[in-house]
């Protein structure tokens, strides 16, 4: 098992992020652009939005991820009747000891799968708000903090609609990633399907196959040593223009605000960690610009009724926004 002692050591963090990639995948079959954004998210100490439909293993990711770290995973199903307290924890009056006591709820984790959000009512979901933003839970007036590392993941079902409440543009914001996971292709759907068939009763998840690589400390220093990745000047400029573009280009409604370049400069710190270097290229900037911001612009109402998304816009505007060359 490996253990990162020093945040200085770049070259070491980069081995381990390749470990942890590399343990994943032997559960998560054909999803390898969803792990290296979720664990850029990870290593930028961030939330994650996942959009897709139900069966594409969004419960295997983060229940592999755990293990790669041996850290701690929940799980809350997001329902209509779904209460804050639910989420956060309650009091109960201790009949022996003749006080209340605070029962913990589910978030007290490392990795909380949020499935299926957008079906709990907007009270609900705010109840996520502070734990996202602060790292802590107030019960009946007192704080609780969580123990880092945490990280929430939450899922959104992109065609059934009917039954749900749309997040609100705050908590939207609160979300560093929202990652697109679409069905894998045919290669890795054959493998998927015979790795989960082959001599095991159900379709349970299996895990057993991936290795704790890190501690839940190590994650911490992890962290530290993506905050240390460098981002030059002309790079960092080239962020910023890319978010201050979202404002003014043509068939968006509503740009990002400056926490989008503040969120795509902490991903591109990732990205470049993912891909063993200790400073940040333009191309880390490019590649991480959609999931960082495509839940942060609305595209014009005509757009959408021809059926462009943000992604599209997206694309179109990171065309037309030169890059440095160096």
């Amino acid at each position: 098992m490996n253990t990162l002692e020093s945040t200085d050591s770049t070259r070491q963090a980069i081995e381990i992020v390749a470990a942890l990639k590399a343990q994943i995948r032997t559960a998560l079959i054909g999803q390898d652009e969803v792990i290296d954004h979720v664990l850029a998210a990870l290593l930028a100490a961030g939330h994650v939005l996942i959009e897709g439909v139900p069966g594409l293993g969004k419960t295997l990711l983060v229940q592999a991820l755990a293990r790669t770290f041996n850290g701690r995973a929940a799980r809350i199903q997001f329902t209509p009747d779904l209460m804050p307290s639910d989420i956060t924890g309650h009091t109960l009056y201790d009949q022996a000891a003749q006080t209340f006591v605070a029962r913990r709820g589910p978030v007290f984790t490392n990795l909380l799968l949020a499935d299926e959000i957008n079906r709990a009512p907007a009270k609900t979901q705010a109840a996520l708000l502070e734990v996202m933003q602060e790292g802590q839970v107030t019960i009946e007036g007192e704080a609780h903090a969580l123990q880092p590392p945490f990280m929430v993941l939450a899922t959104q079902n992109p065609i059934e609609q009917e039954g749900t409440y749309p997040l609100p543009e705050a908590q939207l914001d609160r979300f560093l990633l929202k990652i697109r996971i679409d069905y894998p292709d045919p290669v890795d759907e054959l493998a998927l399907v015979r790795q989960v068939t082959h001599r095991q009763l159900g379709d349970r998840l299996n895990v057993e196959t991936v290795n704790q690589v890190i501690t839940p400390s190590s994650v911490l220093a992890l962290q530290r040593a993506c905050a240390s990745i460098v981002v030059a000047d002309p790079v960092l400029d080239y962020a910023v223009r890319i978010v201050r573009a979202t404002r003014s280009w043509n068939g968006v409604s509503i740009g990002a605000g400056p926490r989008g370049g503040i969120a795509l400069v902490r991903a591109a710190r990732g990205a470049a960690l993912m891909a063993g270097r200790s400073h940040v290229t333009p191309d880390d900037v490019k590649r991480m610009a959609l999931p960082a911001l495509r839940h942060r612009l609305t595209p014009a109402p005509e757009l959408q009724i021809e059926g462009r998304d943000s992604d599209a816009l997206l694309d179109a505007l990171l065309e037309g926004v030169e890059a440095p060359r160096t």
